[in-house]
């Protein structure tokens, strides 16, 4: 069973979800006492990151009553994953991975995919490879294609230290570059410094040097993913230098995606300005028809009605979101 380094949220349940690829670990937090059973939330973590960066919006989502559950990947964490053998960890086995969690969650009701980076990546692999489990997806801080050069030569710093030296020598290199809020990466994130560092020694090497080259190599799939009947909802801290905020506004523009701006948040909304962060997501899936033959994409940007089934938003509806 998984051994949350801190305290759950009220409700939450820690264990290993077993599903036909293996078991992952989750935290699963059930809609609030009392409010009408929603939906369920499935939500991806990104590079060095863990199910943990969703500890702060899972309490509010549940109050809106969305069953909220944040997942380990294969490698990542208290998830098991081969050390050595990054072919475990190509995207398309990872999409089957997304696939698989699906599936073995079991829910009748409407089920959310979210994705934070990475985890926004691999989530829009797996809406590729089938969309048909998903009621929508949200992308948090996740761009169309591969990172920005400057967070390249970071990821390539990191790439190196990781072929030589053991994932202990690597932490100690990491805080020597200076404190949490300059260094950034895994040495920042909720939970404290002692879960930081248990998270960075559970993770699997081969997944971060697999996954890390993949965010430098990762090409454009936005028309792909445009060409797919969910509604889409692309959100963002007011600054990003993973990925430029223009090309975040321009890629839900291409989507037709429903477009948030969390503002006072750089790229971890969710743990950064968890309130507004979980207020924006439950509005949007508040704000989806009801479900029909023919999904169609959801919401304009900043409009406060549904669009109708098979519309597609205007441009003047397309103005960002900001909360």
């Amino acid at each position: 069973m998984p051994s949350p380094s801190h305290a759950l949220p009220p409700g939450a349940r820690a264990y290993r979800l077993r599903t036909s690829r293996g078991e992952f670990a989750v935290v699963d937090v059930p809609p609030a006492e009392g409010t009408v059973p929603k939906g369920t939330v499935l939500s991806l973590p990104g590079f060095t990151g863990s199910k943990e960066d969703f500890t702060l919006v899972h309490t509010p989502l549940a109050a809106r009553g969305y069953r909220s559950v944040a997942v380990d990947g294969r490698g990542q964490h208290e998830s098991d994953g081969p050390v050595d053998d990054e072919s475990a960890y190509t995207r398309a086995r990872l999409a089957r991975d997304v696939l698989a969690q699906a599936e073995a969650l079991g829910t009748d009701a409407p089920l959310h995919l979210v994705g934070h980076s990475l985890g926004g990546q691999i989530a829009r692999a797996a809406v590729l490879e089938d969309h048909s489990p998903f009621r929508s997806l949200t992308l948090i801080s996740s761009g169309p294609a591969r990172i920005s050069v400057s967070q390249e030569q970071r990821v390539a710093l990191l790439r190196d230290a990781l072929s030589r030296m053991t994932m202990a020598q690597c932490w100690e290199a990491i805080l020597a570059l200076g404190p949490p809020e300059e260094v950034g990466g895994p040495a920042r994130g909720v939970g404290g410094r002692d879960h930081l560092r248990r998270r960075w020694l559970g993770t699997s090497r081969a997944q971060l040097l697999a996954t890390g080259r993949q965010l430098c190599e990762e090409p454009d799939l936005v028309d792909e993913l445009a060409a797919v009947p969910l509604p889409f909802h692309v959100l963002s801290g007011a600054h990003d230098d993973t990925w430029p905020v223009p090309d975040l506004d321009a890629m839900a523009v291409r989507l037709d995606a429903h477009r948030t701006v969390v503002a006072g948040a750089g790229h971890s909304p969710a743990a950064e300005r968890p309130g507004p962060t979980a207020h924006a997501l439950a509005a949007f899936w508040d704000g989806l028809p009801a479900l029909h033959d023919g999904t169609a994409h959801g919401t304009a940007s900043g409009s406060a009605t549904p669009a109708a089934a098979g519309s597609r938003p205007l441009g003047e509806d397309r103005v960002q979101h900001r909360v």
